[in-house]
């Protein structure tokens, strides 16, 4: 099968590639014109030049290409809302239309739990409305969730949506990465009691849900829920990956009310500084660590096969292994889904 991966030379991107090059397949990659491509082109994957936001850059790449994945988001920066935009939303319908204008027989967009927003009083499956917490990523994403069914429905495009929860595995410099810092300098915290449900998924299980969106007769036009439904508390999941990289764990609870109002207080302060930097503290990341999140998997198991395979604690093992380790490259295999393995290879 002939792939186009948008946004590939990334985390996730370089988990899908090995397991699609793993079982064959001819990958071909759209990377933006800075980016290190040496471990893919070592590879033997074909990389092309450009940018979602510039729709001319999107025809060569998708020339003879049988499924395109769109991987492509911007996330964890501090710009404008219409920075998001220009990508997450624009730059998402100009590879929609793309994939019309070449023929592609299947288009798989990665879209994200987030747009369901934070602390939903039940667990949330994909029928539930689409309320983003007031941030540019999750209200960028639900925009171009939204955009890609409507053109499921009006358009005809053979399109797939996967809504992960938040990935980890090797490689995650920048989420796990984050944590195990803040862990490992003693900076850590717990938000509020601790005890709220996590929602994290270990990468080849998200990799398992991209590979079934590309395969599987049944999931053109559907959106998915992918995730792990053995869930860790935050405290349960610090815990773990302080014990996996040889720290003690966070004692000091702070009330989530007080951390909410501060990460105001600094995200204002970063605004009106004209600060292009991310504040340390934001809502969104107090939100996402300190409200119960859960998120249903029924439609993704019963129509797609969709099991979850590697343990958060057990992943949490692995992705502790390679974050002491710091020589293992983005690029890396993970262990088969499923497969018996002590660490990541």
């Amino acid at each position: 099968m002939e792939v186009l991966v948008i946004g590939g030379n990334g985390f996730v991107g370089s988990h899908l590639i090995a397991a699609l090059l793993g079982r064959g397949d001819t990958v071909r990659v759209l990377a933006l014109a800075g980016e290190q491509t040496g471990w893919l082109e070592e590879r033997a994957v074909a990389v092309h030049r450009g940018d979602i936001r510039e729709p001319d850059t999107l025809i060569a790449p998708m020339r003879g290409a049988q499924v395109v994945v769109n991987l492509a988001a911007m996330m964890d920066v501090w710009r404008p809302i219409a920075d998001y935009r220009a990508v997450n939303v624009t730059g998402t319908e100009n590879v929609c239309r793309a994939s019309l204008a070449a023929g592609v027989q299947r288009l798989v967009h990665m879209s994200s739990s987030s747009i369901y927003g934070m602390g939903a009083p039940r667990e949330v499956d994909e029928s539930f409305p689409l309320r983003p917490f007031a941030d540019p990523y999750p209200v960028t994403k639900a925009e171009g969730d939204a955009l890609v069914r409507r053109m499921i429905t009006e358009d005809r495009l053979p399109a797939v949506i996967i809504r992960p929860d938040q990935i980890f595995g090797p490689g995650d410099h920048l989420h796990f990465g984050h944590m195990a810092d803040r862990l490992r300098s003693a900076r850590s915290i717990i938000v509020g009691r601790g005890h709220n449900r996590m929602p994290f998924v270990y990468v080849s299980d998200a990799v398992q849900g991209l590979m079934l969106a590309i395969d599987h007769p049944r999931a053109i036009g559907n959106a998915y829920n992918i995730t792990n439904d053995k869930r860790l508390t935050q405290q349960q999941l610090l815990e773990a990956i302080a014990d996996g990289i040889g720290v003690k764990p966070p004692r000091l609870h702070v009330p989530y009310r007080l951390l909410y109002a501060a990460g105001y207080a600094a995200e204002r302060a970063a605004t009106l500084t004209r600060s292009g930097r991310r504040p340390p503290i934001t809502r969104l990341g107090v939100a996402f660590f300190g409200t119960d999140n859960r998120y249903a998997i029924g439609k993704a198991r019963r129509e797609l096969g969709f099991v979850p395979r590697v343990p958060l604690r057990e992943g949490v093992r692995w992705t502790a292994t390679w974050y002491r380790q710091r020589d293992i490259r983005v690029g890396a295999a993970v262990p088969a889904a499923g497969a018996p393995a002590d660490q990541p290879r």
